[in-house]
């Protein structure tokens, strides 16, 4: 993935710094997933092949797994919260790991296909 700017990076070295900020503060899930996407996004910055795309799509799948297993985990925390108040708010959809975890992963098997594009490999015929 040929990144056209400095975002990437930049965005990258944010995750990875919060990802060691909550590994030391022991956030163990939340920071394995920070470090995942954010080496990913360095990678791709530096990695200026197909291969850069495909090792950020694994890691992304990996990451958007560990989501999808926690937002399982709240499923019951968030019944019993709609149950006390009554109401469903767009915040337990948004903000939960189950949506991110999804989005994450989705995301995740894009980047792998896209590694093997040939717009990546530069196998257009002309």
């Amino acid at each position: 993935m040929k990144s056209s700017g400095i975002v990437g990076l930049i965005l990258g070295l944010g995750l990875l710094a919060f990802g060691i900020y909550h590994l030391i503060i022991s956030m163990y899930l939340w920071a394995i997933i920070k470090i995942l996407i954010g080496a990913g996004l360095i990678i791709s910055k530096f990695v200026n092949n197909r291969y850069g795309t495909i090792i950020f799509g694994h890691m992304t799948v990996v990451a958007g797994m560990m989501l999808l297993t926690a937002g399982i985990y709240y499923v019951p925390l968030i019944a019993k919260e709609i149950e006390k108040t009554g109401e469903l708010k767009i915040i337990y959809l948004f903000a939960m790991p189950l949506f991110w975890g999804f989005f994450a992963t989705l995301g995740g098997i894009c980047a792998i296909y896209h590694g093997f594009c040939k717009c990546v490999r530069k196998d257009w015929k002309i």
